[in-house]
């Protein structure tokens, strides 16, 4: 597996809307990605690649900036007025929500192969040298002794993830018995050391403040974590249940047409399911499409049953409404 060194801190605390890869001086034009917290690395790596890309296809020289933070502030960002031209997110909802403003294509989904979701992420636990707690999967994670750190359901999508994979394997563990896996589910809650409000805080959380067990984060970003902290400190456990994340893009059309990147837009999108992406994609540990690529990095990714929001929740919608909404399931499993 490959992985990528992570910039220095300095550049990791570069506010919402500014530039990993900035505009040059000959550059006249700059597409502007919003995308999720924790994908300023891969898109610090994956920017320059895409620029040589359309200088070498184009003869023309563009410049990439980022924008970066929860994936649902960042489409209120953009709904507020920020001028994007494309999103890169860790959770359906918050293009749809764009959709729903007329930002984005109502049909977004069937603009782009796989449901517009150019590479894919389950959720992974990461835990402290030689696992010392012992823990392989969802139900050691309701044990009286072990403390859980992840994102709020509530702030994060990929505290969202974390939430619902365990609901789905309490779920087909107490066969649809819904006191049990209410149980189960107030008890896993009730386990959380922090409810940090998006995934890099529960990282800082878990690793340099020491709390917790387990950090149940998305596989890709375990995986880095643990390049970046020492692989000789930490574990990474996939579970052999756990649910299907899909990472979604599109172009925010009024936005790249008013910028004048509608079809540098396009591209950029459309650049991340070509194999030099994917292969890029893969070497951050996320799990790709491209055959090749796929066969290539094949033994990175132990095989786990991926449950999908759509066959277990009713899709994102319901699953908003019933477990998310103020006052609904999370909410009425946190009371003490």
């Amino acid at each position: 597996m490959i992985l990528r060194p992570r910039l220095p801190h300095a550049l990791l605390a570069i506010a919402l809307g500014a530039g990993l890869a900035g505009p040059t001086a000959a550059a006249e034009r700059e597409l502007l990605n919003s995308s999720y917290d924790i994908a300023r690395e891969l898109f610090a790596a994956v920017n320059p690649a895409f620029i040589a890309h359309w200088q070498e296809t184009q003869g023309e020289e563009v410049a990439v900036s980022q924008s970066h933070g929860g994936s649902s502030a960042q489409a209120r960002a953009i709904l507020q007025g920020l001028r994007a031209d494309v999103v890169t997110y860790n959770q359906v909802t918050d293009v749809q929500v764009l959709a729903d403003g007329g930002l984005v294509d109502a049909a977004w989904q069937e603009a782009l192969p796989n449901n517009a979701s150019p590479y894919y992420s389950t959720t992974a636990f990461l835990v402290r040298k030689d696992n010392p707690k012992g823990i392989e999967s969802w139900d050691d994670l309701v044990r009286e002794d072990v403390g859980i750190v992840f994102p709020n359901p509530k702030t994060s999508g990929n505290g969202r993830y974390t939430y619902l994979a365990a609901w789905g394997f309490a779920d087909a563990e107490f066969e649809g018995d819904e006191e049990n896996i209410q149980d189960f589910m107030r008890t896993f809650l009730g386990n959380v050391t922090v409810f940090d409000t998006g995934g890099r805080g529960a990282t800082t959380s878990f690793i340099e403040r020491g709390l917790g067990d387990v950090l149940i984060s998305f596989e890709s970003e375990v995986n880095n974590i643990r390049g970046e902290y020492g692989s000789d400190d930490y574990e990474v456990i996939v579970p052999p249940v756990s649910i299907l994340a899909e990472f979604p893009v599109a172009v925010v059309a009024p936005n790249a047409e008013r910028n004048g990147n509608l079809d540098l837009a396009q591209a950029y999108v459309e650049y991340l399911y070509g194999e030099e992406a994917q292969r890029q994609l893969a070497g951050f540990n996320y799990r790709v499409h491209h055959e090749a690529v796929v066969e290539e990095f094949a033994d990175a990714f132990p095989e786990t049953e991926l449950l999908r929001v759509e066959e277990v929740f009713g899709g994102w919608d319901a699953a908003m409404e019933d477990h998310f909404a103020n006052g609904a399931l999370l909410d009425q499993l946190q009371r003490r």
